[in-house]
């Protein structure tokens, strides 16, 4: 008995996702100012300001408290860069009046983070400390000697800066030493049994 299965694949749906992001205007809060000129936008607020050269293709606009993203065309090629502008954007509103923050946390004996001014230094079980320093848009906080906060306005940058300190001492497989995100769950294997 012949059995036909029909299957049907949706290749645009990333980028329908993504257009539906884009038709979301980014509204400007109290206290935000926006700048727009030649695709370049500066977004000023409480906790300061950034800038950013957006795509020459796309369309955007500042009218009524809000920014709003237009593709050039309902070319498919657009659709995602449609909702990555806008995201863009938004990210940018975000992190001038609120900020984004990543935690993380040492695990391991004698593992401690310290700051040495605005330089993270870790002790992580090499010979010698790992020194680190933020970028522009970046602070490091450490609440105490196993944890560790990185703050900013730039989402990239907090989250780039965050991963880096991860890289030093990634988590090993068995017992789960080293820098991990807070709450990160490590998938651990079991131990090689001893020779006998």
């Amino acid at each position: 008995m012949l059995c036909v299965v029909k299957v049907i694949v949706n290749l645009d749906s990333g980028g329908v996702n993504m257009s539906r992001i884009g038709k979301l205007p980014v509204n400007i809060p109290d206290g935000v100012q926006v700048k727009l000129e030649n695709n370049v936008i500066t977004v000023k607020g409480p906790k300061g300001e950034l800038t950013r050269k957006l795509h020459d293709e796309m369309i955007v606009e500042v009218k009524d408290n809000q920014v709003i993203v237009t593709p050039p065309n309902e070319d498919r090629k657009y659709k995602a860069l449609w909702g990555l502008t806008r995201t863009l954007v938004n990210n940018m509103v975000e992190g001038v009046t609120k900020g984004f923050q990543k935690n993380l946390e040492l695990v391991g004996v004698g593992y401690r983070a310290q700051l040495q001014g605005k330089k993270l230094v870790l002790q992580v079980g090499y010979s010698h400390p790992v020194e680190i320093e933020p970028g522009e848009f970046t602070q490091i906080e450490v609440p105490a000697p196993n944890k560790i906060i990185v703050k900013g306005i730039d989402k990239e940058e907090v989250g780039s800066l965050a991963a880096n300190i991860r890289a030093v001492r990634e988590p090993e497989p068995y017992k789960g030493k080293g820098i991990r995100y807070e709450g990160e769950h490590i998938k651990l294997k079991a131990g090689k049994a001893g020779a006998k």
